[in-house]
């Protein structure tokens, strides 16, 4: 954009030397995805207030937690947090504002002011839009609490992210394309503190992703509560599904790489798995959550899908993009777990293989139908079974990074490392790969061949250009 020519100030405008300082920003996410990509909208909405982010809270002066609720070890890791920005606060004097966003926010905003005087602003995650306004008023002297599900879009109201910003957090970025959940799963509070499933329309979404593309960005992975559950109005005035809209994105100039998460089985449609097989830009990856490998914990969960479906669509993905990786989520101890339901999802572990996956112990949440459950597995119990499945989880992600060495294929090259000359990027895994002295730079495609394999990552090493580069490429077939 060009600059106005430089004039003499005019009355009531301040010269550069009067202008006031950028006031500073921290915000430190807690949980999903979601949540990165919500703190990256705040930060965006605030910049166009004066913000620049800071990474040192004690230099900020507006703090912003963006909270999850899924466990209770995550709400009480917000109120740990708040006690020491209450205690950073009285030692140094400060008079920096204090918010609590998210999930928390939604479900306790009331507990959270009274347990905590320290916060100025509590803001659930479909009021990011109305963030300057709510700190208008949290500096007035009141106390706010904005947990309300507003009619208006707040995507519509939040401003884009600047070029800067975008080149900042890297070549890969997250699109939220679906919020809220209608599943109901008897532990989950995200029906509650997310909404009803809401599904963007596809327009705004291959906008939001043209200009990101515009500024850097190769990699898009979009996101939602339970993502290939999208069902967004199209251009054509019909209603796409995820596969649809995949095939849309892939069209795009300059985007190389798509995935998406977090997924629910009821939703892997036959569309969605061609897709996975069609398109190149689609990476052989899957996160789709079990939580069990029991019929009768799953039905307790209310899941609406059994072992059987799941085993189901593993065997589809494989034989539709045989090279495809799988991660997924568990959940033990759920109320009335025996050691025969535990001992079902061990044997699920063991019959699928993942390459990587997440596991907790059953943490009752406020207000869901579990927490009532009189059946509670003692906490000695589930502590042992976490610690038998992790073993074989990580045995199984171990396995799978070892399958790699040898192998060939394209990773993202997206920060430096801790070397001097060293790039990371990822795998089409999401491996953490490392590459001494790669011949390109961040934000490019780079083929290595995988020479060592660590606890945390992986040795690459570039190909020459002569040297064969594919192990997979997806045919096209009659659907």
């Amino acid at each position: 954009m060009m600059q106005e020519p430089q004039t003499e100030p005019r009355q009531n405008i301040s010269s550069p030397s009067q202008q006031p300082a950028p006031r500073k920003l921290y915000v430190k996410s807690f949980g999903c995805q979601m949540n990165v990509y919500d703190s990256q909208r705040m930060a965006d909405t605030l910049a166009k207030e004066g913000f620049i982010e800071t990474q040192d809270p004690a230099d900020a002066d507006l703090v912003i937690l963006n909270t999850c609720h899924i466990r209770e070890k995550a709400a009480e890791k917000v109120y740990s947090e708040l006690g020491r920005l209450r205690k950073s606060k009285q030692e140094q004097g400060s008079d920096t504002m204090i918010a609590v966003a998210g999930c928390v926010a939604q479900a306790e905003g009331a507990e959270i002011m009274r347990r905590a005087p320290v916060v100025d602003l509590v803001v659930g995650p479909q009021s990011y839009h109305r963030l300057p306004e709510l700190l208008r008023q949290a500096r007035a002297g009141e106390r706010v609490v904005d947990t309300e599900f507003p009619t208006e879009d707040k995507f519509d109201h939040l401003p884009a992210p600047s070029a800067r910003a975008t080149r900042k957090r890297g070549p890969a970025a997250f699109v939220t394309v679906q919020e809220g959940c209608d599943k109901f799963c008897t532990f989950c509070v995200v029906p509650y503190t997310r909404g009803a499933e809401v599904s963007r329309d596809v327009a705004k979404i291959l906008s939001e992703t043209r200009q990101l593309l515009a500024q850097g960005v190769r990699e898009i992975t979009l996101i939602g509560q339970n993502v290939n559950g999208f069902h967004g109005l199209g251009p054509d005035g019909k209603v796409w599904g995820l596969a649809r809209m995949l095939e849309a994105l892939a069209e795009l100039d300059g985007l190389e790489r798509l995935r998406y998460t977090t997924s629910h089985p009821r939703d892997m449609d036959d569309d969605l798995i061609r897709a996975h097989r069609d398109l190149p830009q689609l990476m052989p990856y899957l996160h789709l959550p079990v939580q069990s490998g029991s019929d009768r914990i799953l039905r307790a969960m209310n899941r609406k899908h059994g072992r059987e479906m799941f085993f189901d669509i593993i065997a589809r993905m494989r034989e539709a993009r045989p090279d495809i990786a799988l991660s997924s989520d568990f959940i033990v101890g759920f109320p009335g777990e025996t050691d025969a339901d535990f001992e079902d999802t061990m044997d699920l572990v063991r019959r699928i293989g993942f390459a990587s996956a997440y596991s907790f112990k059953y943490s009752p949440r406020p207000g869901t139908p579990a927490a009532e459950h009189d059946q509670q597995v003692p906490e000695e119990v589930k502590t042992a079974r976490l610690a038998e499945l992790q073993k074989a989880l990580e045995a199984s992600k171990a396995a799978f990074d070892a399958s790699c060495r040898g192998r060939t294929f394209d990773i993202l090259l997206e920060k430096p490392g801790r070397q001097s000359g060293q790039l990371i990027g990822r795998s089409p895994y999401l491996q953490s790969v490392v590459v001494n002295d790669p011949p390109a730079g961040i934000g490019e495609l780079l083929t290595v061949t995988i020479t060592d394999v660590g606890p945390n990552s992986l040795a690459g090493r570039a190909v020459a250009a002569a040297e064969p580069i594919r192990l997979y490429q997806p045919a096209r077939m009659e659907a």
